[in-house]
């Protein structure tokens, strides 16, 4: 998957950007300012002044602002963003091209980790398999020569179960087949 650009997540979320509410005229005043006074090569001072209009409405003010962007360089577009993050951080944190890329490495994440697809039926005829396993070797009577069997795979048991279990496993194989 390729990156996004900076410009390309602008044209992204200029629909966003000029929705109602999103940004007050103060925020884009001070966004403005910032790119007219850390970056006065973003923003010339007559651009600035434009973009500032008080007579011009803040949509107005605003989408010139984006579509200046839009036609300037990738750095001109990083900095509108650092200075939107600074100015404006609850409203970045929301915008659709940050979640957009989020949600691309969360589906990336997700596939990555995905233990099987094969579906609910295989994960059925694995667990009836085992079941069905269970059921025979409890119900079926114990044949005298598998308990030495058992007790040779038992043995090794400590190294998954605890001692205590085993040997309570060993001595109830050992009066299981003494009682017979």
């Amino acid at each position: 998957m390729t990156e996004q650009t900076y410009c390309d997540r602008l044209v992204q979320d200029t629909p966003f950007l000029l929705g109602p509410g999103r940004l007050s005229e103060q925020q884009v005043d001070r966004i403005i300012l910032q790119l007219n006074r850390y970056c006065p090569q973003i923003l010339s001072n007559k651009d600035a002044e434009k973009f500032r209009n008080p007579r011009a409405s803040l949509r107005v003010r605003l989408c010139d602002l984006l579509g200046h962007l839009q036609r300037s360089s990738e750095r001109d577009c990083q900095e509108f963003y650092r200075a939107l993050y600074i100015h404006a951080q609850p409203l970045h944190g929301s915008l659709p091209s940050r979640h957009s890329r989020q949600n691309s490495d969360l589906d990336l994440d997700t596939a990555s980790h995905t233990l099987s697809d094969r579906g609910p039926m295989a994960f059925l005829a694995c667990l009836g398999l085992a079941a069905g396993l269970a059921l025979l070797v409890y119900c079926c009577p114990p044949d005298p020569k598998v308990p030495p069997a058992a007790r040779r795979v038992l043995g090794f048991s400590p190294l998954i179960m605890d001692r205590h279990v085993s040997r309570f496993l060993l001595a109830f194989l050992a009066a299981e087949q003494g009682g017979l």
